[in-house]
């Protein structure tokens, strides 16, 4: 007799913490709980569309993107063997490598991770503030080069300090 109680109890209890959960479905059975991230249109069996073709965006990207990566060092072993002397022409060079070398690699991980068809407001909105961003860092490392002491020189000071 006394174990039917306890069932008895606990059953009730059970019921009563369940409640919530019960009333929190209903409230939310309009929206569909995804697990990776929003819902994608169509089904799983509709073809995806396939960008273009494009000169910039094939094999030409990759090779441009590899050449960049392999020029930058030379450049950055030009820029720490003159670092005494003012280059402005290696300060140039060496900021516009650096800022295209990042925001490429930078554009790729937003490709990959954020893309836009998963990530629709997203996606985009972080696109546009890396281009941003990689204008205005162009545009302070160019004052940097021209109105104060260049990459190189900065270099040389921050190895020396």
């Amino acid at each position: 007799m006394a174990s039917t109680i306890v069932l008895r109890q606990s059953l009730a209890a059970t019921k009563r913490s369940l409640i919530p959960l019960q009333l929190a479905r209903r409230s939310t059975s309009n929206f569909a709980y995804v697990p990776g991230g929003p819902i994608y249109k169509g089904t799983v069996n509709d073809p995806t569309t396939f960008p273009s073709p494009s000169k910039s965006h094939g094999s030409y990207h990759w090779s441009f993107e590899r050449l960049l990566s392999a020029g930058l060092v030379p450049l950055t072993a030009a820029a720490f063997a003159t670092s005494g002397s003012p280059a402005p022409l290696l300060d140039g060079l060496l900021g516009v490598g650096l800022i295209v070398h990042s925001h490429i690699g930078f554009d790729t991980v937003l490709v990959d991770y954020v893309h836009k068809r998963k990530f629709p407001m997203l996606g985009p909105l972080l696109t546009w503030t890396l281009r941003l961003t990689s204008v205005a860092v162009g545009v302070g490392v160019y004052q940097f080069n021209t109105n104060d002491i260049g990459l190189t020189e900065f270099i040389r000071r921050v190895w020396t300090a």
